[in-house]
């Protein structure tokens, strides 16, 4: 079997898998945030926390929800890393010096898990277990619960309520996120992975030294790293690493789990809205972008330029043979258009125009089908971009949902869609401007420029990744890209929320003859173009300085 064909069969499967995922899962979730009945540990959780989960909560009630507990969650996750030379359990590592405590602390809070550091030489058990790996559920529930609040503004009216913030996590941490993360643990053990709490071992000479590996509850902290579209590893290989990622089974099944909470979200949002086509035409659009993308990137990928590339099949430098191009590509393209940022090959050895394809992923706004939650409400900001432009077309009032998009829901929408490469460009340009960062910079040119480019696009785009020839572990980034990740994370929360509440305060508008049909393939099509041209016209002069550049001179 050739290794293209090994690749799109790879593929159906992925989809096909996905599909058998996308009703049962997408239905369980909209009863959960729909149900009225609170299990009994989660009544001891808002016991604990002292949260009444029926109390109904405003928009800028639920925003204070938010902000309230990631900020606990930055400060506990902080010094529970300032703290960690004196912590049992912490395989003799000192404590994580000041700016990288605060970028890894935020990095993990707002769901990127860009980390700055090797994991296995830097972070102890305490730290792993009892900080990033709760991070990595509440940060994917917060998301959810995000998500969940918009959708909840589009299906109610002439109310500014939008659920309980408390409720909507706790239950999306424990009935969605805890389950589904428990069976790919068992998976993931089953098929190699580690999971211990060993200390460190030496395993033999490797160049003249000695070569030492330290265990870790390696499948649980993988499985919610992919369930949640989180990406942070234990091991600065990632998901290239055999005690993470074992085999080609285990490859495919890791970017089976962070495609389905993403994609079966659509099922949830049409579900509690009373149109389950509303939900179909979302999933198309996210569909048909993330399967482009893939097409391009094995396009790229499978390039045969040189004796060499022939011989491997493919651009194979930075590549598992494990896995391979064809996996390696559809791996590089989930992670990037999902916010997870897990990586199982090395995105800078990816060729000019492939790295650019990533780097287009994550600037879309991770909505195709982008994270837990994060995806969703990008793309349905989008969506109202989108009846907005058609609206201008036909010269009428535009309505999505039945509701209609008036000055104030188009003003936050077009903050939302703003912020984000306001962001990535002044970071990038003040790096690049500045003496001291292109010090960091393991190539010139063309490819350094994408480095930087990068790092800012992952970084406020919460999605972790990196091209990893920049050493990012500096007083710059990590007070940069931190910086870039909390304002990234929740300044779009705050337009989400006000959009949610204004939507949740109209009332319907009947349909008529002259209203937008949302549901059909024409919105699809319109919404693919809004998405594709926005993000062209935001970033098309930064990406021509770097991947394309470097693309068209190989």
């Amino acid at each position: 079997m050739g290794p293209v064909l090994a690749g799109v069969l790879q593929l159906l499967a992925l989809i096909g898998a996905l599909a058998l995922a996308y009703i049962p899962l997408g239905n369980y979730m909209a009863k959960v945030y729909s149900s009225d009945k609170h299990w009994r540990i989660e009544k001891w959780v808002y016991k604990g926390i002292g949260a009444n989960p029926d109390a109904e909560m405003t928009w800028p009630a639920y925003l204070r929800g938010v902000l309230a507990f990631s900020t606990v969650g930055v400060l506990f996750l902080y010094l529970l890393q300032r703290l960690q030379g004196i912590l049992p359990g912490s395989l003799g590592f000192d404590s994580v010096n000041p700016a990288q405590s605060f970028n890894t602390a935020v990095s993990f809070v707002t769901n990127t898990n860009w980390q700055s550091y090797y994991g296995e030489q830097t972070m102890g058990h305490v730290v792993q277990t009892a900080g990033l790996a709760v991070q990595n559920f509440v940060s994917a529930a917060v998301g959810i619960a995000v998500a969940v609040a918009l959708v909840r503004g589009f299906a109610r009216s002439r109310t500014g309520e939008l659920g309980n913030f408390w409720s909507d996590l706790v239950r999306g941490t424990i009935r969605i996120l805890v389950p589904g993360a428990f069976i790919a643990a068992i998976v993931l053990v089953a098929c190699g992975a580690i999971q211990n709490f060993s200390g460190i071992h030496e395993v033999g000479q490797f160049m003249g030294g000695h070569q030492q590996w330290n265990g870790g509850a390696v499948a649980s902290q993988e499985a919610i790293k992919e369930f949640g579209t989180n990406g942070g590893g234990i091991f600065n290989a990632n998901s290239a690493h055999p005690f993470e990622n074992p085999g080609p089974f285990t490859n495919l099944f890791e970017i089976f789990l962070l495609l389905v909470i993403p994609f079966s979200l659509t099922r949830t949002f049409g579900v509690i809205v009373g149109s389950v086509k509303q939900g179909y035409a979302i999933l198309a659009t996210m569909f048909t972008i993330w399967l482009g993308f893939v097409a391009l990137m094995m396009a790229t990928e499978f390039a045969h330029h040189g004796a060499a590339l022939q011989a491997a099949g493919g651009a194979m430098e930075g590549k598992e043979t494990r896995f391979g191009v064809g996996s390696s590509s559809i791996f590089a393209v989930s992670t990037t258009l999902t916010s997870t940022g897990a990586v199982d090959s090395f995105h800078s050895s990816f060729t000019g125009l492939g790295g650019g394809i990533a780097i287009l992923g994550m600037q879309l706004g991770e909505i195709a089908p982008g994270g837990t939650g994060s995806g969703l409400y990008g793309m349905l900001i989008m969506a109202v971009i989108a009846v907005f432009i058609a609206g201008l077309m036909v010269g009428r009032t535009p309505e999505y949902l039945g509701k209609k998009i008036g000055t104030r829901e188009i003003k936050l929408a077009a903050c939302y869609i703003l912020i984000t490469p306001a962001l990535v460009l002044i970071f990038t340009a003040a790096s690049m401007a500045l003496p001291t960062p292109p010090h960091s910079m393991l190539n010139s040119g063309a490819h350094g420029f994408s480095e930087v480019l990068y790092a800012f696009s992952s970084a406020a785009n919460n999605n972790g990744s990196a091209f990893a020839g920049l050493n990012a572990n500096t007083d710059w980034f990590n007070t940069m890209t931190g910086l870039a990740m909390l304002l990234g994370r929740f300044l779009p929360m705050v337009f989400v929320l006000a959009l949610a509440g204004s939507l949740a305060e109209q009332k319907p508008v009947p349909e008529t003859a002259g209203t937008l049909r949302t549901e059909k393939p024409l919105f699809t099509g319109l919404l693919v173009g809004a998405i594709l041209i926005i993000t062209g016209l935001t970033y098309f002069p930064a990406l021509a300085l770097g991947p394309l550049a470097e693309g068209l001179a190989s």
